[in-house]
């Protein structure tokens, strides 16, 4: 199946690793021409170059952080620059640490992930929409979490500020549909990447229990068995991405193995 990707020019933000590079991995097959992003610039050319290597794709890094307010419209303007053009945009953020309410006891936690999750994709979204429209249309595609349809313990800033992020893409895929610009989320479950190990390993200090063992129990919980792997939801999030998935807005979508139980 041809994704209709050839040629368009993609940004994946926070790109560096995870599923942000899972992302961009999958993208580049498809042949789309990437701009990846991060903050630490070794890591990023890295990346990168491993892209490069394993698609024959064409990539250039962007180095931002992009907490700080001008951060997504350079990234969005420097490809742009490169590129000519943008189709599309992968909007993706690191989670904000792990904690229950009692552990945030001041206003300057939940900013932050609130900076961090809702107001990077507000800003990517508003520097995009402009280009998406020249283009005649294009895509944005928020990463958020199985959270914002099951709040997941332990986890209370994720769970407030990433649903935050699907009111926006709602309202977004609403007021920008006429002008064939989609907005989608996709949400991921239990995927094995260095931020699942890092909460696991958050549990493993508060309970004491073996981290390995928390990480094996976690992944026989889910339905299909076992967690998911990066590559399994960068898929997702490529199709989502794609023209070939051109009367799709507005949708939020779980990549979990089963583990959401809701009927919506």
């Amino acid at each position: 199946m041809d994704l209709g990707l050839r040629g368009k020019v993609a940004i994946v933000a926070a790109s560096s690793k995870g599923l942000g590079k899972a992302t961009a991995m999958c993208l580049a097959g498809e042949g789309a021409l990437i701009t990846v992003n991060g903050r630490d610039a070794g890591r990023l050319a890295a990346t990168a170059a491993e892209i490069r290597e394993q698609t024959g794709g064409d990539v250039i890094d962007v180095v931002s952080d992009l907490a700080h307010p001008d951060a997504a419209r350079e990234l969005i303007e420097e490809t742009v620059r490169q590129r000519g053009k943008l189709d599309v945009l992968v909007c993706n953020a690191g989670g904000p640490p792990p904690g229950t309410f009692a552990s945030f006891p001041e206003d300057e936690p939940w900013l932050d992930a609130i900076n961090l999750n809702l107001m990077s994709t507000l800003r990517m979204s508003r520097a995009a929409i402009p280009h998406l429209e020249a283009q005649g249309g294009g895509s944005i595609t928020n990463i958020v979490s199985i959270s914002v349809k099951q709040p997941i313990p332990n986890l209370v800033l994720s769970n407030t500020a990433r649903t935050a992020v699907i009111g926006l893409a709602r309202s977004l895929a609403l007021e920008f549909a006429g002008k064939n610009i989609r907005v989608n989320n996709i949400c991921p479950g239990s995927i094995l990447t260095d931020r699942i190990r890092s909460i696991s390993e958050a549990e493993a200090d508060r309970t004491g229990e073996d981290l390995d063992a928390i990480i094996r129990r976690e992944g026989e919980a889910i339905p299909i068995g076992r967690h998911g792997t990066p590559k399994e939801f960068g898929q997702v999030v490529t199709f989502f991405a794609s023209p070939a998935a051109s009367y799709v807005t507005g949708a939020t979508v779980q990549v979990d193995g089963g583990a959401y139980k809701g009927l919506l």
